[in-house]
């Protein structure tokens, strides 16, 4: 049997399979919720432990640095102590006090490099032992946030089990109801639901209002939903609205209480005072 064309549908079936989509999508909505926070908490562990990592690497690698400076500063010393040691032997081989007093000189300065040397080899110490003191800590953040990780994906994994079955099924349900709506009316319903807080692009009306803003419709308007004439939005929100009927919900008439009847008082004079009184005019014979 050939698949019946959108288009040629009536507004009422337009309607009709549009609140089903609806029902169906907000099914899958409630089954989403279920997971409550868990989505954002996992990736926000996730975002956590890659600024850890970015930060353990960054931390590896200024000690690499530190650890390096402090190869060529050793590197300097051990030149410096040559030179000092070839300075001293020239010393006594020296002819005039101008030459002493040179190679004397070049002793000081070599002796205050290699000072100066060690006091960089301390202070590059100290900065690696401060930087393997914040890797250790790092590291143990990196553990915490990957066991905070792994109980959180457990958990929602549990739950994305227990309504995978159900939510593949409410999918598939809602694939096929939009096949049967043109694309136009789909794609307006699509965009109505996504600004809607509460994912509702199509309501009934409810107690002569809105089911999605609660705003009062005009009487008129009512009449025209209840025709299935053509597609009504809501003026005030942008919602379709629909004919609780045709929803498929059954409303409650008021039923209209009979006003009490009041007993009509008759009033009369005493013979004797000249005052009235009232009777009641059931009582009158």
């Amino acid at each position: 049997m050939a698949k019946k064309d959108p288009t040629d549908l009536s507004v009422e079936e337009k309607l009709k399979t549009l609140y089903q989509l609806q029902t169906t999508l907000s099914a899958i909505d409630e089954k989403k919720a279920l997971r409550g926070e868990l989505p954002l908490e996992v990736q926000d562990l996730e975002d956590d432990i890659a600024g850890l990592n970015t930060r353990v690497e960054k931390i590896k690698g200024e000690i690499e640095d530190f650890q390096q400076a402090v190869s060529q500063k050793k590197a300097e010393i051990n030149e410096a102590q040559a030179s000092v040691e070839r300075y001293k032997k020239q010393l006594d081989d020296v002819k005039n006090n101008r030459e002493y007093d040179t190679l004397t000189k070049e002793i000081e300065f070599q002796t205050l490099e290699i000072e100066l040397c060690n006091k960089k080899i301390r202070e590059a110490g100290i900065k690696v032992e401060e930087r393997q003191n914040d890797l250790k800590h790092a590291e143990e953040l990196i553990a915490d946030r990957r066991q905070a990780l792994e109980e959180k994906k457990n958990e929602l994994d549990e739950i994305i089990d227990e309504t995978r079955a159900e939510e593949e099924r409410l999918k598939e349900k809602a694939k096929d109801l939009e096949i049967k709506i043109e694309p136009r009316l789909l794609t307006s319903f699509k965009r109505i639901r996504k600004n809607a807080r509460n994912g509702l692009g199509i309501v009934y009306v409810q107690r002569d209002a809105c089911g999605g803003c609660f705003n009062k419709i005009p009487p008129q308007r009512q009449l025209d939903i209840k025709m299935h004439k053509k597609i009504i939005v809501c003026e005030y929100c942008g919602r379709i609205m629909i004919d609780p009927e045709l929803a498929g919900v059954k409303t409650e008439t008021p039923t209209e209480e009979k006003p009490k009847r009041k007993r009509a008082i008759r009033k009369t004079r005493s013979t004797k005072t000249g005052e009235l009184k009232g009777v009641p005019t059931d009582r009158l014979s």
